[in-house]
């Protein structure tokens, strides 16, 4: 496989154009639904299949590699790709990287995980400090706030804000009026994603950085197994489970 940051960076660039290509309209037709409009979210729909394909990606990868050592560093090579996704605020690839490694096929694996070094383990602890839902995802909000755009949302967290919303209250008073605290609820939600998109992404090309364009095509075109029991069957290979 590549290299840890210039897969990061591919992932990020690549990510970039699906999430600017999103209509913010498309988040109203998604949560409202979108047959009510006559309207298709194609952009919103692309980039939601994306964040399942990275997810899907990290799982289907490390059940494939059969030998105990290439396992173990794959692991390593996935918590470092998460690490510069984040630290490229590309918050979804981040996220599902982070999923993919929690999967019960990948996160059942616990001789593979054993094996990593612990400055590894620290690093990927202190990742799942950053997907802790409690508190409605506190943490991430807080993380959030202190970034500057251009910033790659969590897109399925802000997917569930605007549904909450929607479904939490009515659209119409009794008196057949706008209700207007729900439509500002949902400009004020909407609004993060003007900001996270207010600035250009100006990452620079990794020093060093070779077969840029065959790294490019490879993130763009993952191969994937998304079929659970298939993971894991294959995962139930690599370590049997224990009598």
């Amino acid at each position: 496989m590549f290299g840890s940051k210039e897969l990061a960076y591919a992932i990020t660039m690549h990510d970039y154009q699906l999430f600017m290509a999103i209509n913010q309209y498309e988040l109203l037709y998604q949560v409202f639904g979108r047959y009510k409009f006559g309207k298709i979210t194609a952009n919103l729909d692309r980039f939601m299949r994306r964040f399942n394909e990275i997810q899907y990606w990290v799982v289907t990868e490390i059940c494939l590699t059969p030998t105990s050592g290439k396992r173990v560093q794959l692991l390593r090579k996935f918590i470092k790709i998460a690490s510069y996704c984040k630290e490229f605020r590309n918050l979804n690839a981040f996220f599902a990287i982070m999923m993919g490694l929690s999967n019960i096929a990948v996160s059942r694996l616990s001789l593979t995980w054993e094996r990593l070094p612990s400055k590894i383990k620290r690093m990927f602890s202190e990742f799942e400090t950053l997907m802790d839902p409690s508190r409605n995802h506190r943490i991430y909000r807080s993380t959030l706030t202190k970034l500057t755009p251009p910033i790659i949302l969590f897109m399925p967290l802000l997917i569930k804000d605007l549904t909450f919303i929607h479904e939490g209250s009515k659209t119409y008073l009794n008196e057949g009026l706008v209700n207007f605290e729900k439509m500002r609820m949902l400009s004020h939600t909407m609004r993060t994603m003007k900001i996270c998109r207010s600035q250009p992404l100006q990452l620079e090309i990794p020093q060093g950085a070779k077969n840029l364009f065959e790294i490019q095509e490879y993130v763009r075109e993952m191969n994937i197994i998304d079929n659970q029991r298939i993971l894991n069957q294959l995962s139930n290979k690599l370590e049997p489970r224990q009598a």
